[in-house]
């Protein structure tokens, strides 16, 4: 039977899930969280290890004699030396779909957060203050109507074509860039300078590689209207956190969401913590119930198909 090793099991499942087919592959050892300096020692007799934000550096593999198998916790594989992985032929794979309805969801979550301000309408109601009114309504914000308004995907893969989806039903405009995705007629492609001068919203979807890297920087920010609302559901180091925090607290941006951060958990002192009108979710998007059933089963099913010697979603083939 396989030795397996779960490094960091805890996000995927913290308690609402099973882990009794993972159990059945083999000898399984499921750890909640594993810090750096325990993981070779955890893994070192594992054939199969699998990971979500866990690093498997090149000299944390140069410890583990006996590996065969990587298997990545979600669709990002970033946290996996790649190169070296390779080097000793050891398939690394992900699950690249299970979050796509999930995250689009989310985009919106907090898209119609920054439109209606909901949470903090609500939050002013239990502790009174709509029993106290002269009036029956009030609003302590703009009320924004997203029909006729223009999104901006930034990156048009599963998940930006699913947010388009939305954006469509509620009426909106969709523009998109991305420089990999030819144009087929279906969705009105642009630039990244005009999608970022026409939109109302801009929504980032695209991987983080070195040059997505702090894409949208204080010169593209600028480039955007004063009332536009900026979201990012995908890689944090896509932002240059401190110059959307500038361009928030300057009142050149309307607002932000985002559910994810160039370092999480974010340090303290992050500008984004204190900005205006940003709202900042613990990288949730992807963490539906359904949607994490969806990853455990697109990992078991990688684990079986590389047992079976034909293994499927590989990442350094």
């Amino acid at each position: 039977m396989a030795r397996i090793v779960i490094l960091d099991g805890y996000t995927l499942n913290p308690g609402d899930l099973s882990w009794d087919e993972f159990l059945a592959l083999g000898d399984c050892r499921i750890y909640d969280r594993t810090p750096a300096d325990c993981v070779a020692e955890r893994a070192r007799e594992a054939e199969i290890v699998l990971t979500n934000k866990t690093v498997l550096s090149r000299e944390v593999l140069a410890q583990l004699p006996d590996l065969k198998y990587i298997g990545v916790l979600a669709t990002g594989y970033n946290v996996v030396d790649i190169e070296a992985a390779r080097e000793r032929a050891i398939p690394v794979t992900n699950v690249p779909t299970y979050g796509t309805r999930s995250v689009a969801q989310m985009t919106f979550a907090l898209l119609l957060e920054l439109a209606h301000h909901v949470g903090e309408h609500a939050r002013t109601v239990r502790e009174g203050r709509w029993s106290s009114s002269a009036d029956f309504c009030y609003w302590d914000h703009p009320l924004i109507e997203l029909a006729g308004l223009t999104m901006g995907l930034v990156g048009l893969g599963r998940i930006g074509r699913a947010t388009a989806e939305l954006a469509r039903a509620f009426g909106m405009r969709v523009l998109a860039h991305d420089p990999l995705v030819p144009a087929d007629g279906d969705i009105e492609m642009a630039n990244l300078e005009g999608l970022l001068r026409a939109s109302d919203v801009v929504s980032l979807h695209c991987p983080l590689t070195e040059e997505t890297g702090g894409l949208i920087n204080a010169e593209r920010l600028a480039l955007l209207k004063p009332s536009a609302f900026l979201l990012n559901t995908s890689r944090g180091p896509l932002v240059d956190e401190q110059a959307l925090a500038d361009a928030l607290n300057a009142g050149r941006l309307a607002g932000a969401g985002l559910d994810v951060l160039a370092v999480e958990p974010p340090s303290a002192d992050n500008p984004l913590l204190r900005a205006k009108n940003c709202l900042i979710t613990p990288h949730i998007a992807w963490a539906t119930r359904s949607a994490r059933r969806r990853l455990m089963d697109g990992v078991l099913a990688n684990i079986r198909a590389f047992q079976q010697g034909r293994a499927e979603n590989v990442v350094n083939p």
